[in-house]
């Protein structure tokens, strides 16, 4: 299975091209954005408890103490690698009826939100988000289960989906 990952983008699917030549949608993966800054809350949060565990035991107790930051820099270590890893796993695909939203490395998640079925899409962008340059987008439906998100896209890119989606919307319920 394709993982997602930045080259799986191109000017038909910035277009909003639904399917590519053999019926396969096409998959838009989230921009390099999402990655630094989910690596940069990283090291921020498990940098200071990693930090923490060590200074402390070791300026009380003695130099040995330091070892304590050892789990929370190899926790560290582990996150670095895990995060690109969720971050390739992510993308979504835009089809002539439905919207499509796949996720998860152990476990795959796809999403499938019919454009007629939406009844509200939202941007969203938080202080960090807007730092990075970046929003989210979140579409709601009748149902909360079908509830879904796509993080870290370029601002332009989450209001031209929001846009796309609210048209696509608009039309397919109209025949409801």
């Amino acid at each position: 299975m394709d993982t997602g990952s930045p080259q799986d983008t191109g000017p038909d699917a910035a277009q909003g091209t639904v399917e590519a030549a053999g019926g396969e949608p096409v998959w838009i993966a989230l921009p390099p954005g999402l990655l630094k800054m989910r690596r940069l809350l990283l090291v921020v949060w498990l940098g200071l408890i990693t930090l923490a565990a060590g200074l402390v035991p070791g300026l009380l107790a003695g130099p040995a103490w330091a070892a304590f930051a050892l789990p929370p820099l190899a926790l560290l270590v582990w996150g670095w690698v895990m995060t690109e890893r969720n971050w390739r796993s992510w993308r979504y695909a835009e089809r002539a009826d439905d919207l499509l939203i796949s996720r998860g490395v152990l476990w795959r998640e796809e999403t499938v939100v019919p454009y007629g079925r939406m009844q509200l899409v939202e941007v969203t962008s938080g202080p960090v988000e807007r730092h990075f340059g970046l929003a989210s987008v979140q579409l709601h439906t009748a149902a909360a289960a079908t509830d879904a998100t796509i993080p870290g896209l370029d601002p332009a890119e989450a209001e031209r989906l929001r846009d796309r989606l609210t048209e696509l919307g608009e039309a397919r319920s109209a025949g409801l």
